[in-house]
């Protein structure tokens, strides 16, 4: 029984992955195609006078400012994500301040290490939930509520409160993948590194200040490496689990 269970597992799973990595990059490229259109058209379609040399040059501009985060954000989020997940986080967007925090503490109240089948699924039923929950809030909080709310308030305290928003927002995701890692040696790595990187290279080197992530996440990543313990301990709890629990948790490949 436990056999055919496990085999029928398989099959599914090997299902989903075929129609993941055919709709998958379909939906990518047709995004894309539909966010290049949009801005072709607004700059050469509307007579704004927009030159091909100026664009090129925006274009230069924007990736030496972001074609690191660009190669650092896929290779940092699959380990959480999974496959199917990162399609869909990398078409909807604002993955850092809401779909990766969402399938973090999803993963993480239903007792999942990032890395399986299972986290996988969990990491995708997440984000629907958030892309569900963030456009009802969106209509009814800003759309109906938020212009009105906005005017009443004075300025100076608008002001204050912007300045204090990304903090915020960057906060509250670490914290969240501090407490799902539940790594004390990799958490005190990366405060250090990131401190090191912000308090005393860049400041050294201002030249370093697009690669300031890149250098972060590298560094942080060697130093958890090393700084790893040798002999984990699994707790017994853990060792037993049925076939499919078993299946369901293998890695992603």
């Amino acid at each position: 029984m436990s056999t055919s269970t496990s085999t029928d597992t398989t099959a599914q799973f090997s299902a989903f992955d075929r129609t993941t990595n055919i709709w998958g990059p379909i939906t990518l490229g047709l995004g894309l195609l539909f966010s290049l259109a949009a801005a072709l058209y607004a700059a050469f379609g509307t007579g704004m006078g927009v030159t091909p040399l100026e664009l090129v040059t925006a274009v230069g501009a924007v990736l030496a400012t972001f074609g690191i985060i660009a190669v650092i954000e896929p290779v940092s989020y699959f380990p959480i994500l999974g496959r199917s997940a990162m399609y869909q986080a990398f078409l909807i967007g604002n993955i850092a301040n809401k779909l990766l925090p969402a399938a973090i503490v999803a993963q993480a109240n239903l007792g999942e290490k990032p890395g399986t089948r299972r986290a996988e699924l969990i990491a995708g039923s997440a984000i629907i939930g958030a892309v569900l929950v963030h456009i009802t809030t969106l209509i009814l909080f800003v759309g109906v509520l938020g212009t009105w709310l906005v005017g009443m308030l004075p300025a100076p305290l608008i002001a204050t409160a912007r300045s204090y928003i990304l903090p915020a927002i960057f906060g509250a995701v670490v914290l969240q993948s501090v407490m799902a890692m539940k790594s004390r040696r990799t958490t005190i790595a990366a405060v250090i590194v990131a401190a090191v990187i912000v308090f005393a290279v860049v400041p050294l080197a201002p030249g370093l200040t697009y690669f300031a992530t890149a250098l972060a996440v590298i560094i942080t990543i060697a130093a958890s490496w090393f700084a790893r313990s040798e002999d984990p301990q699994v707790p017994a709890a853990e060792s037993t689990e049925t076939s499919q629990a078993t299946r369901i948790s293998e890695p992603t490949h």
